[in-house]
């Protein structure tokens, strides 16, 4: 059993599960040590690329129903996204309550069918956008139970000394797809069409259902599960809301994900309309900033044994992705703008990791999957209206104003955040930010 911790903010989580204490043996992959994250992990690779293959194949095939639309695309995003919204704070008292292995392999199962339901549509040559639409929604809806169940169940896989690590690794697995994937899907839809991509992304869901099949569950550091009970959500709610931290983290989450990071959706926008590139050119976009993205994770692994702050490393994270982000919207060539994607990467995932290691490591365990439910809303949630603004500002203003706006605003919302965490501990509400 994972132990209580009665912790309160980043002062407590160094009084408390000590990840540095276990990270120095094994290096930077030293959680791949534990066998049901090796296996959860190796499934991941597999599965996450066919994921990203699917989004990219995705968006291309919104724009090409859609003639060309930005508005078209946000549309697409927010109904993916707003399922969030009304079911993954509920996810996270089911992963409270229930066996999140299971969930698990029922949510991925779901997700895997979603993409063969798309793929068979547009194989025949039947698809149309209202199919594509429904399709966005209904995967968004398994999506929604599936976030806050599996960014809980980590800590169980590999305990509470590894998650920081276990998380940053999640990171490099995520964004180690995101490489291959769009990469892969640029070439496959050019050369095969987007049908057969979306039908790969449906059969590589095999791989993490079978590592979740495959488990040894006496090895999982299971916490206590929750009796069902009334008030249970909204107990969640107030637990965050008497910390004062967690209430700052989870704002510039929600303002970084909704707005800085909704940027990813016009990067089809960008590259066909703006640079007049093809479904390839659009894959190296992705691809750019997967580099960036992956470069971070990795640093962020190797500095998970290394004790400090990672509300302080968060504040920054958020901060000079914002800056580098806005840069990046002004860039007046193709190859000026892929590259800049690369820091912009680094930046965000030093904001994402530190974040989401923040949030499990400063809660009470058999509140973990109530807080990450909130902790996903607040990250997903908000794609729908940053979906739909980031459409409608590409629509009126050109495709570069949503990463121009989305850059300033994620830097403000950092500058804001550190000055309330200072305020806040001079008023002795949080313990110092290292």
């Amino acid at each position: 059993m994972v132990a209580r911790r009665s912790a309160e903010g980043e002062g407590a989580e160094d009084r408390g599960n000590h990840p540095t204490r276990a990270a120095d043996r094994g290096g930077m992959f030293r959680s791949l040590r534990e066998r049901n994250y090796r296996l959860y992990a190796s499934g991941q690779v597999v599965s996450l690329t066919g994921t990203w293959m699917q989004r990219a194949a995705q968006d291309w095939l919104v724009l090409e129903l859609s003639g060309g639309s930005p508005a078209a695309l946000g549309v697409a995003v927010a109904l993916q996204f707003l399922p969030t919204l009304a079911l993954t704070l509920w996810a996270g008292v089911f992963a409270d309550r229930f066996d999140k292995r299971m969930i698990l392999i029922i949510t991925q199962s779901a997700l895997g069918l979603c993409g063969f339901a798309l793929g068979a549509l547009d194989v025949t040559g039947i698809v149309v956008l209202w199919q594509v639409y429904v399709l966005c929604f209904v995967l968004g809806c398994f999506s929604a139970v599936d976030a806050p169940v599996r960014q809980s169940f980590v800590v169980e896989m590999v305990g509470p000394a590894q998650l920081t690590n276990a998380v940053a690794l999640n990171s490099m697995t995520f964004n180690l797809a995101r490489i291959v994937g769009p990469a892969i899907a640029g070439v496959a839809i050019t050369a095969i069409g987007t049908g057969w991509v979306f039908l790969f992304n449906g059969l590589s869901s095999v791989a993490v259902v079978a590592g979740l099949l495959l488990m040894d569950t006496a090895l999982l550091h299971r916490a206590d599960t929750v009796d069902r009970e009334r008030g249970q959500l909204r107990a969640g709610l107030r637990y965050v809301r008497r910390r004062p931290d967690l209430v700052v983290v989870m704002v510039l989450v929600f303002s970084v994900s909704t707005f800085g990071m909704n940027f990813e959706s016009t990067l089809a926008v960008i590259a066909r309309n703006v640079f007049q590139r093809d479904a390839d050119g659009y894959g190296l976009l992705i691809t750019m900033l997967a580099v960036g993205t992956l470069t971070g994770a990795t640093l962020a692994a190797r500095r998970s044994a290394k004790p400090g702050s990672r509300l302080r490393l968060m504040l920054i994270g958020a901060g000079v992705f914002g800056a580098l982000e806005a840069l990046a919207g002004v860039m007046p060539h193709y190859w000026l703008f892929a590259t800049a994607l690369v820091p912009v990467g680094i930046a965000m995932m030093t904001f994402t990791t530190s974040a989401n290691s923040t949030v499990q490591l400063a809660v009470e365990p058999t509140m973990r999957g109530r807080v990450m439910g909130l902790y996903m809303m607040l990250f997903l949630g908000g794609r729908p209206l940053g979906g739909l603004t980031a459409g409608w500002l590409a629509e009126v203003f050109g495709p570069r104003w949503p990463v121009v706006l989305g850059g300033l605003i994620s830097l403000t919302a950092a500058v804001a955040g550190a000055v309330v965490l200072s305020r806040q501990r001079k008023r002795g509400l949080i313990q110092p930010l290292g």
